[in-house]
């Protein structure tokens, strides 16, 4: 055979043979062992490519396919296993440069769109090449051949290709990367580097670069490019850039380039022809013609950031400030924004602006982090020449101001950090640009806006020259502007800035800001304001930063000096007699139409100045002793009404009205002010002593009643405009939230002076003002702002609005009114009719339907009929035709006022609210529902119903309810309604919606029925017609008379009811047996609760529960059942767990067919966690009960195969088994208590399979998972005697099985962290379980072994937080429980807990970027780590030899990454711990042996040291006994 297929390689060359049988042959010759020739691989290779080069070099004439088939060829050779092999085994195979020249040609003909056919079979050969060390060398060794291919891969990269191919493209690229950059690392030459990357790679790199910035691969919808894949090729253009451009051997050249030096002799001998490095950089990045123009300003302005960041890292320290500063204005040179005309910059547009001023920032924010600038240096040594690039700068912001973009605000806010003087000399035109002429509406422009004005008054805060920054100011504001185009001046960012701003300041400088702003009034603005609209919205804005300056200095007292005091009085006198008077005055006499803009804003201005004065006045009256008010002491004693203090001093009463009329026109901020002024008034009435008398509380309720009659109406409109609390933004839209906001800011003064009313329409606007949905409560990247909807949500989640009980009833009945009116809109039947069936629908007060209490409480027990008036008259409702029927709409509406209620506080309702809500909630829960409600709806509703039902009875007035119904009549009421409703489901039983309108139905009946046990209140009578009802039912559903009663949602519905019966009835009848009691007709009702149960369970089971999968709410039942039948068959509680008296129960068969069935279905059920749990309940009852279990099979052992079943079903995720483990180690406990040796014994053996080492390389994971829970499961079982002694003798074997498992499941790619986990658990508790059953050092040691294989890193964070918890807790078992054996191998427990405190110092390094919502997993691994350190402390004496080298390796590592202050410090105080046990030898021996990096972090870590914890420390021994 052999001798036939060797004549294939004349065949190949034969120019007879058909290309078609050519390739075939070729193919078959690969891959057949048969085919013998001399070097075979080479032949074919060869073949290959020579037919190849002579279809390019048109020396043959090939067909489309077969060239391509020929590139997919070559393909499959450099990508098969077999030559890997080959390559391996160290046979040379050479591919020739030819092949390599033409793959790089073809690359340079897609790049150019001249073609692309074949491009994937070309990419891939060139993959296959490059990703083979043997193969790539090709490439290496020539590196014009690396340069042209890389080059000519990112051209084609920027023609932005799509399709299956991008993936291939830049995983070649990264190859090529790589390869290139281990190249530059080698090459000597820093010439030949620098014109390779300037002449061939930098334009291309650039571009792929802004583009893959860009995200123009990875966006949704392209998904072909992974961000780690894009972040990597980023990371490597920039290091290529840096390693050719920035080279450590060109710096001389940029000096003499930059600094104009003149090196003469000293250039050397390579560098002398490379004159202007940085210009060539610059020429070939602005050069226009390597990309499309539309693309090349944001390539070039991106680019400018990139390459001065990287000039810094590869040349900026001390000394060469001045050098990296030259580079800065010829790289901003290169933007669009530095050189073109005035004309040319105007038709930039904002996205334009956007991206260069970006650059800009990013300029600026390098110079500002690497200090370049230095103020003194520039001045006396260079000149200013820093200075006066950054004046130029500034003033080209500042003359092209661009508010709607947040860079302009950062890069103004960079200048002025760098130095006030940059900007001071335009400071007018500043504060016009980026403040009062501002137009900012964007929430990150405002942010970025406030941020500029925060560094700008502070640093005049430092300065001390706050009064000439407000001189400016002023003089911005009162020239000559269009005011109504201004935004108000003190919008929520100035504010709260400038807010900052006066409390640092001394009260001298707020004084003369005050009196420099009153001059400026009185001056500029007062004399013209009469007719003039400019001056008065000029008289607002200072009125508004007068308001702001007064509110927000700090106040005085007692202790302030007094001349401060005297100059404080005369401010306050001199403001109210030449500006708040005189402002007040031309209200009184407008001489024009009242209704002008001007007035308006005058009364605006006046207004805001009348509360401003009178609310500062009151202030230093109450603080500081030695101010005399103009107005007169507060609390003087009693005085008469007239005496009572006017809104403001020398200002009459009659004239109050008269500006009263005037503000009532419009809503406006003079309204809001006059009412803050009527505020003011009533604490300052509050604060006399008479305040008690008759005429002070007239005058408190005339002033209370105007305040909320004044927004009323506007109210009423509502609003859905926002507010940013600041009083200067009050306006007729806002007013009405500004209202709002001051009546509900203080309800506690107004409620009091408030007439019934008034209360009520306070409860009303409450409720129509609450939020619809949570969407109108605003998302977190929206503006802070105040709507009526948020403060009356924070109103109802207050804890004072119960305290306010006159609000609080007038809100509960304004909700009552709202739902009884949607009811009464349903009704089917006259009105009237419907007020004598439900008449707590017509109430209007809660304590009429409080009086019905007391008159049935009159009447005594013994008389039924009156307590049963109501029952009887909603269960004749409910059996005939409800007369309300509500359609979706109306219940839209009435679900939202539930969800109101259910914000209430319902359990804490006073008895007469408690009833009428109890009336209201049954009567909706009752009510019939129309076709247009579906079913979702329907359970929706009734679920909301049920719960605040049930919220309700566990509240304390919950017994007034039985004073007018009996619990049987209320079951009966709601089963009757239920069975009725149940027809109109079009529900399916296992709909989650169902079931957990199943489970809220059952918590209330059982809630109903708890609290008639525990009352004690008619129980045989309550119980026997609960009893009689249901057996009716029963037998109804039984016999097929009732519809409703026997489909399975029916049935399920009575399953549920008669549940809850034994549930509730089992445990007290037990209850009274063990006190010897009587419970004989209880119990018989029990019986009967139990056989109604039983006969309906196995109805049940006969109409097909048997099915694929028992129901749910049938194993819940089937395991009430159980356990009440057991209970009613044992004597004492403790014959619970195991019967001993023969007495057979009820339904044996029936017991033992559910017992089968759920052994098989376990599996199934463990995704559904109720549903498991009650299964487990069951067979654990079914484990008590010997008389249950089968005569042939051992209960033990089917128990625990169908358990092994669960932990070995791949179906079921290990996220269940961790759910479903408490419950499997409550029935474990219960067998392992009751089971044999033997029962036991097998248990271990299949413990001991599951963890055999071939389950790993088979790859049966659930076979060890399973192992390992069952170890766990049997670790949280008390074992004791036999088989506690047979466990422990095993456990050496289960310890070298964990060993091996975990060293296979770590080895693997990705490592299996599902496996890791649980074995980390088991061996922590086997550790700590075995402290003093592990005898043999060596099986503590393996759990060295284990920790150090465990991977820490590349771990998501959740993964990391729950690895790291493990890792500890299996180092600390070792070190609290095993103190002799960590004693022997401290090496190794230092060894596994170092590589926690690396890994904590990895995960809590400071990124480039990234969220820092991770920290709190990382801070919580610090914390333990820290705790961990403490303990290693604790135990001085072995560990204080070894004390030295855990601080050489903490500060080695702390070195090589920048910590978040968090971690750091945690961190550091468990390495204090250590320093304590360091002597001074040790110290002395680490200050010489450490590296220079590292010594000088020791040595701040031991300043400190010293510093903070030592004599904290030595501070408290001091004082120690």
């Amino acid at each position: 055979m052999a001798a036939v297929y060797s004549g294939i390689s004349f065949k190949l060359k034969s120019k007879t043979t058909s290309w078609e049988d050519k390739l075939k042959l070729a193919h078959f010759a690969w891959i057949s062992h048969q085919c013998v020739l001399p070097n075979k691989e080479q032949v074919l290779l060869d073949w290959a490519r020579q037919s190849l080069i002579a279809f390019y070099k048109k020396k043959l004439e090939l067909k489309e396919d077969i060239v391509e088939r020929l590139w997919i060829y070559i393909d499959n050779i450099l990508h098969s296993k077999k030559l890997q092999d080959l390559l391996k085994n160290g046979k040379t195979i050479n591919l020739q440069i030819s092949l390599v020249k033409i793959i790089n040609e073809r690359i340079a003909e897609f790049s150019l769109l001249e073609s692309q056919r074949n491009m994937c079979a070309v990419l891939s050969c060139c993959q296959g090449i490059l990703s083979t060390p043997a193969l790539a060398v090709i490439y290496t060794a020539r590196q014009e051949l690396i340069v042209a291919l890389l080059s000519q891969l990112c051209w084609l990269a920027c023609r932005r290709p799509e399709g299956a191919m991008v993936a291939q493209l830049f995983e070649v690229i990264h190859l090529a990367l790589g390869h290139y950059l281990s190249i530059q690392q080698q090459q000597v030459n820093p010439r030949r580097t620098f014109g390779e990357v300037t002449g061939h790679l930098l334009q291309p790199c650039l571009v792929l670069r802004h583009l893959l910035s860009g995200g123009t691969w990875t966006q949704a919808g392209q998904g072909q490019l992974r961000q780690v894949l894009s972040r990597d090729i980023r990371s490597q253009i920039e290091a290529m850039l840096r390693g050719g451009t920035f080279q450590p051997e060109l710096l001389s050249s940029y000096k003499e380039e930059l600094l104009d030096q003149q090196q003469g002799d000293t250039k050397i001998g390579a560098m002398k022809n490379l004159l202007a490095p940085m210009d060539t950089v610059i020429a070939r990045l602005v050069d226009s013609g390597y990309c499309e123009p539309c693309l090349h300003a944001a390539v070039t302005a991106n680019s400018v950031a990139l390459l001065y960041k990287l000039f810094l890292d590869s040349y900026f320290k001390e000394g060469n400030d001045l050098l990296c500063f030259q580079v800065l204005p010829r790289l901003f040179g290169c933007l669009r924004i530095s050189h073109l005309q005035e004309e040319q910059l105007k038709a930039l547009t904002t996205s334009d602006w956007t991206t260069e001023l970006l650059v800009v920032e990013q300029l600026l924010s390098s110079v500002a982090n690497n200090s370049i600038y230095n103020i003194a240096a520039d001045r006396i040594r260079h000149g200013e020449t820093q200075f006066h690039f950054y004046r130029r700068l500034a003033e080209l912001l500042i003359n092209h101001s661009q508010a709607s973009v947040p860079a302009w605000f950062r890069c103004l806010k960079a200048l002025m950090s760098l130095n006030h003087l940059i900007l001071e000399p335009d400071l007018d035109d500043l504060l016009a640009s980026a403040w009062i002429d501002a137009e900012v509406t964007d929430f990150r422009t405002k942010k970025a806006q406030e941020a500029l004005l925060h560094t700008l008054f502070q640093t005049y805060v430092k300065l001390r020259q706050v009064p000439r920054l407000f001189e400016e100011i002023l003089g911005v504001i009162c020239c000559p502007a269009a005011e109504a185009l201004r935004q108000p001046v003190l919008t929520s960012g100035p504010s709260r800035v400038l807010c900052e701003c006066l409390l640092e300041l001394p009260p001298s400088q707020i004084l003369d800001t005050w009196s420099l702003v009153l001059e400026k009034f009185q001056s500029l603005v007062l004399p013209y304001l009469r007719g003039d609209a400019d001056m008065a919205l000029k008289s607002l804005s200072l009125s508004s930063l007068l308001h702001c300056i007064m509110f927000n200095m700090r106040s005085l007292d007692s202790s302030t000096p007094l001349p401060v005091i005297r100059r404080m009085q005369c401010t306050m006198e001199r403001m109210l007699r030449e500006l708040v008077r005189p402002l007040l005055d031309l209200l009184l006499d407008p001489q024009g139409p009242e209704l002008e803009l001007w007035l308006q804003k005058v009364s605006d201005s006046a207004l805001l100045l009348s509360y401003t004065w009178a609310q500062v006045d009151a202030m230093l009256s109450i603080n500081c002793s030695q101010y005399h008010s103009v107005s007169g002491a507060l609390g003087d004693v009693a005085v008469e009404i007239s005496n009572f203090p006017l809104l403001l001093p020398g200002v009459e009463t009659c004239h109050w009205k008269k500006i009263e009329k005037f503000t009532a026109q419009s809503d406006s901020l003079g309204r809001y002010c006059l009412e803050q002024l009527y505020l003011q008034k009533m604490k300052r009435t509050l604060m006399h002593t008479s305040f008690q008398s008759e005429e002070a509380l007239h005058s408190l309720k005339c002033d209370a009643a105007y305040i909320l009659g004044s927004g009323r109406e506007s109210l009423n409109r509502g609003t859905t405009a926002s507010w940013d609390g600041q009083v200067g933004t009050v306006s007729a839209l806002t007013y009405p939230v500004a209202h709002w906001h001051l009546i509900v800011s203080n309800l506690t003064i107004l409620i009091s002076y408030l007439c019934p009313d008034d209360v009520r329409s306070l409860a009303s606007v409450l409720l129509r003002t609450l939020p619809v949905s949570k969407a109108q409560e605003g998302s977190a990247d929206e503006e802070p702002s105040i709507t009526l909807e948020k403060i009356s949500s924070a109103i109802l989640h207050s804890p004072l609005f119960p305290e306010m009980q006159s609000l609080h009833s007038a809100f509960l009945m304004c909700l009552t009114e709202g739902c009884s009116s949607i009811l009464c809109s349903g009704t089917q039947s006259d009105l009237s009719l419907l007020n004598q069936q439900l008449p707590w629908l017509f109430e209007k007060d809660h304590m009429v339907v409080a009086l019905w209490e007391n008159r049935f409480a009159k009447v005594g027990p013994e008389a039924v009929e009156p307590k049963g008036e109501i029952a009887k008259n909603l269960l004749s409702l409910v059996k005939s035709d409800f007369p309300i029927q509500l359609e979706g709409e109306q219940l839209e509406s009435i679900l939202g006022l539930l969800e109101v209620i259910s914000t209430l506080q319902l359990d804490s309702l006073l008895t007469p609210y408690h009833v009428h809500y109890f009336l209201l909630l049954l009567s909706m829960a009752i009510t019939k529902l129309g076709s247009s409600c579906s079913s979702s709806l329907t359970l929706k509703f009734l679920m909301t119903c049920y719960r605040l039902l049930g919220y309700l009875q566990r509240g304390k007035s919950a017994r007034s309810v039985l004073k007018i119904m009996y619990v049987s009549d209320i079951f009966e009421i709601i089963l009757t309604s239920l069975f009725k409703a149940n027809s109109r489901f079009s529900v399916n039983t296992d709909d989650p919606s169902w079931l957990e309108f199943l489970q809220v139905i059952g918590a209330f009946l059982e809630q109903l029925m708890q609290m008639l046990v525990q009352v004690k209140l008619s129980l045989v009578l309550n119980f026997r017609k609960i009893i009689g009802f249901l057996h009716k039912l029963y037998t109804e559903a039984a016999a097929g008379k009732q519809v409703e009663n026997q489909n399975p949602r029916g049935q399920q519905l009575l399953l549920v009811s008669l549940t809850k019966l034994c549930q509730v009835l089992g445990p007290f009848v037990r209850e009274r047996k063990q006190q010897h009691e009587a419970p004989g007709s209880l119990s018989e009702l029990l019986q009967k609760a139990i056989l109604h149960t039983g006969a309906l369970l196995q109805l049940c089971w006969a109409q097909g529960a048997q099915g694929p999968r028992l129901p749910s709410v049938f194993i819940a039942s089937v395991s009430t059942l159980l356990e009440a039948d057991v209970g009613q068959h044992s004597r004492h509680r403790t014959e619970i767990s195991r019967m001993t008296d023969k007495v057979p129960l009820s339904h044996t068969a029936f017991y033992q067919n559910v017992y089968s069935q759920l052994l098989s279905e376990l599996p199934a059920l463990a995704g559904d966690s109720q549903c498991f749990q009650a299964a487990l309940r069951f067979l654990t009852l079914f484990f008590w009960a010997p008389e249950l279990h089968p005569k042939k099979d051992s209960v033990f052992t089917s128990m625990f195969h169908s358990v092994r079943k669960v932990l070995t079903d791949p179906a079921v995720p290990v996220e269940v088994i961790q759910d479903i483990e408490p419950h499997l180690g409550a029935l474990f406990t219960e067998m392992l208590e009751v089971g044999t040796t033997e029962d036991f014994r097998m248990v271990m053996r299949y413990i001991l399979q599951g963890l055999d080492i071939s389950n790993m390389w088979k790859t049966d994971r659930q076979a060890i998972l399973s192992a390992v829970t069952l170890t766990k499961l049997l670790l949280n079982c008390p074992l004791d005697g036999e088989k506690a002694s047979l466990f422990w003798c095993v456990c050496p074997q289960i310890v070298t099985a964990l060993t091996l498992q975990n060293r296979e499941a770590c080895q693997e790619q990705p490592v299996s962290l599902a496996v890791v986990g649980p074995i980390l658990d088991v061996l922590a508790a086997l550790l700590r379980q075995g402290e003093e059953t592990i005898s043999n050092p060596h099986h503590v040691s393996l759990a060295f072994s284990i920790l150090l294989t465990v991977p820490l890193d590349h771990l998501k964070p959740s993964e990391y937080g729950s690895i790291f918890l493990q890792v500890h807790s299996v180092l600390f078992s070792i070190l609290q429980c095993h103190p002799k054996v960590m004693l022997k191998a401290i090496p190794s427990f230092l060894n596994c807990f170092n590589r926690l405190v690396f890994s904590v110092m990895h995960e809590g390094r400071q990124k480039d970027k990234g969220s820092t919502d991770d920290l709190s997993v990382v801070i919580e691994c610090a914390r333990l780590v820290e705790r961990m350190y403490s303990h290693i402390a604790a135990r001085a004496e072995e560990f204080t030899v070894f004390s030295p080298f855990m601080v050489a390796q903490y500060v080695t590592e702390v070195q090589k990454v920048t910590l978040y202050p968090a971690v750091k410090g945690l961190l550091q105080e468990g390495i204090y711990l250590i320093l304590d046990l360091c002597i001074e030898p040790d110290v002395q021996f680490l200050r010489v042996s450490l590296q220079p990096g590292v010594r000088d972090i020791f040595k701040e870590l031991y300043n400190d040291y010293v510093r903070y914890h030592k004599g904290k420390h030595e501070g408290e021994r001091r004082y120690t006994v």
